[in-house]
């Protein structure tokens, strides 16, 4: 592999679930911590910042939850409506790890050329006001996706 990312940059762990609600309590049961708040994401790219799910525009409903572990984040994710990679994810395997995010900088565009390089391909790319992520097909390889983010 020639495209190298740096563990400094780990931020995220993203998990999907079938009902966020319930892992939201057991995960808060778990830390000793405040059931964290549950907020509703809709997904949807226009010209200025696209939303692409499989090379295609598309748009879908998300319930997000995230759980501050200090210097990374333990983020739930319940697709609730259209499709995307999360819906995938939960119909091949149910609950589980879809994600492990990187904060990479100004190297974004270099990291993912060196993956698309590397026989990657990108499944998810969004952009939003100050950042954008890329969700990178690798699980058959690393058993996980990555994202790839500029910034939080």
């Amino acid at each position: 592999m020639n495209t190298q990312l740096n563990k400094e940059g780990f931020i995220q762990i993203n998990i999907v679930v079938k009902d966020i609600q319930k892992a939201a309590e057991k995960w808060a049961d778990l830390l000793g911590i405040k059931v964290p708040e549950i907020r509703k994401n809709h997904l949807d790219g226009n010209e200025e910042y696209p939303y692409l799910y499989r090379d295609e525009p598309v748009a879908s409903d998300l319930l997000v939850c995230n759980i501050n572990m200090g210097s990374f984040a333990i983020e739930l994710h319940q697709p609730a409506g259209g499709a995307s990679s999360f819906q995938e994810f939960l119909d091949k395997h149910g609950n589980g790890v879809h994600h492990i995010g990187f904060e990479v900088g100004d190297r974004r565009d270099d990291l993912i050329s060196g993956l698309e390089e590397d026989g990657y391909k990108m499944r998810t790319v969004g952009y939003y006001p100050g950042s954008s992520w890329t969700i990178v097909d690798s699980e058959d390889d690393l058993g996980v996706n990555l994202n790839i983010k500029p910034v939080r």
